[in-house]
């Protein structure tokens, strides 16, 4: 049987490039599976905010881990942001992906970028890739750097960064915030790992992206924020008596998405 380790790995080297929505909770990540989404990626912005915590600071480990739990029982692949690791030490980071390789999630996302807007250490960065790959090797370890997201280093120190990360046992490579197709193409060019792009709407199309080379898609925070609109709009709506948007799940719909993941297979990874 195939595993969803297997499986994720897989849909980094299919025709068409992996689009990766990403979740913040049971319900997104049900509905996104129920839709027939390959793959489902976490977002940690939205993890955070449904905890009422800011993001990107390495204090939604509990939040993570227990939806990390609860998602590894969807029919599909599960890949988990973990931000910088969620620990100060790179065994204390491969503890907690080992943890995560059990439950059965086939991938996570480790970034470079700290709170203060500056980037970690390159060395203690790979020497955490390395670290992580030794406790759960079927794990698929995206490693993100975030030079275009915080504005911290150009095309060459991006390509320095993802060359290092390969070296270290990284799966693929993550660069948020990259939107010139020269810099993208660049970036594909620079390594034989899969690239990962973060969808800039307005920016980018997914068959712009796959003639470039993009071999993962992510939606980052988009789903959220979108999910946000919808709510204060719908509430809006109703509060004027206006008329509803169509296509909305019911209530037993709803319910039945519950029901999705609720027997966690373990050791999937």
């Amino acid at each position: 049987m195939t595993t969803h380790a297997e499986t994720f790995r897989a849909l980094h080297h299919a025709p068409r490039p992996l689009v990766l929505p990403n979740a913040w909770d049971h319900a997104s990540a049900a509905v996104l599976a129920a839709a027939g989404f390959a793959a489902i990626g976490t977002t940690s912005l939205g993890v955070a905010a449904a905890a009422g915590k800011p993001d990107a600071t390495g204090d939604t480990a509990a939040e993570t881990l227990a939806l990390a739990r609860r998602l590894a029982g969807l029919p599909c692949p599960v890949s988990v942001d973990i931000e910088g690791g969620f620990a100060q030490t790179p065994e204390g980071v491969a503890e907690i992906a080992a943890e995560l390789a059990a439950l059965g999630v086939a991938g996570v996302n480790i970034e470079d970028g700290r709170p203060a807007g500056t980037l970690a250490d390159l060395a203690e960065r790979c020497e955490t890739i390395a670290a992580v790959k030794s406790r759960a090797p079927r794990l698929f370890v995206n490693a993100r750097t975030d030079t275009y997201w915080l504005g911290a280093g150009g095309l060459e120190v991006t390509i320095a960064r993802l060359r290092a990360f390969a070296e270290a046992g990284a799966d693929g490579v993550f660069v948020p915030g990259v939107a010139a197709d020269d810099d993208v193409r660049a970036l594909v060019d620079a390594g034989d790992l899969p690239l990962n792009v973060l969808f800039l709407p307005g920016r980018h199309t997914v068959d712009g992206l796959a003639a470039l080379g993009v071999r993962r898609i992510s939606t980052g925070s988009l789903l959220l924020r979108a999910a946000l609109h919808a709510v204060t709009e719908t509430a809006r709506a109703v509060a004027a008596g206006g008329q509803m948007p169509t296509g909305l799940p019911s209530y037993a719909d709803v319910q039945a998405l519950a029901a999705a993941g609720a027997d966690s297979p373990l050791d999937q990874s």
